[in-house]
């Protein structure tokens, strides 16, 4: 096994990525990006900036996207759970708005790469959730888009424990719906 197993999801370009993580009793070590092996793995991206966040139950932060310098990223959750979620907004796909969902934990380590022209959000189902992610382009503020969360014609399932609160932030509050072009 190599040191990353690459899975492919649904929608072309999304990959589930897995580490291989080597533990004893002291702890564990893993790589958590090689850029050679990624390339090899159909992640041709070279990333410029890492961001990081904490967020507490039940926030849910997104569907966002930029509109001019898309993003391409690769998440991951180093501490608690979240469910992750990326929306096609390829016009040309053919899984245009379509979406795809994965777990992300610090006990899975998986990672998730959303390539460029694809909104992301995710819900954070721990108590805590520490969140990472490397882009491949700077952060544009006048940029910004969004999209509802739960609009229907996307159709996210997203995992909500029954009894739990979402929070929203002002601006994801107000996104508009999904249109098709």
């Amino acid at each position: 096994m190599g040191k990353f197993n690459f899975l492919k999801t649904s929608i072309d370009g999304v990959i589930i990525v897995e580490p291989t993580v080597f533990g004893d009793d002291r702890g564990y070590f893993m790589e958590t990006y090689q850029r050679d092996e990624f390339y090899k793995g159909g992640i041709k991206v070279d990333f410029v900036q890492d961001n990081q966040s904490m967020s507490s139950k039940g926030v849910l932060r997104g569907l966002h996207f930029q509109k001019q310098f898309s993003q391409s990223k690769l998440v991951r959750c180093i501490k608690g759970e979240v469910f992750d979620v990326a929306v096609d907004l390829r016009e040309d796909s053919e899984t245009y708005g379509k979406w795809e969902g994965v777990i992300l934990s610090e006990e899975n380590k998986k990672q998730f790469f959303i390539p460029k022209n694809f909104a992301h959000g995710f819900l954070v189902l721990s108590d805590v959730a520490e969140f990472v992610y490397k882009v491949d382009d700077f952060y544009h503020p006048n940029d910004e888009g969004g999209l509802m969360w739960n609009d229907p014609e996307i159709g996210i399932n997203w995992p909500i424990p029954r009894g739990m609160e979402i929070k929203l932030s002002e601006k994801d509050k107000i996104h508009p719906a999904f249109k098709r072009k």
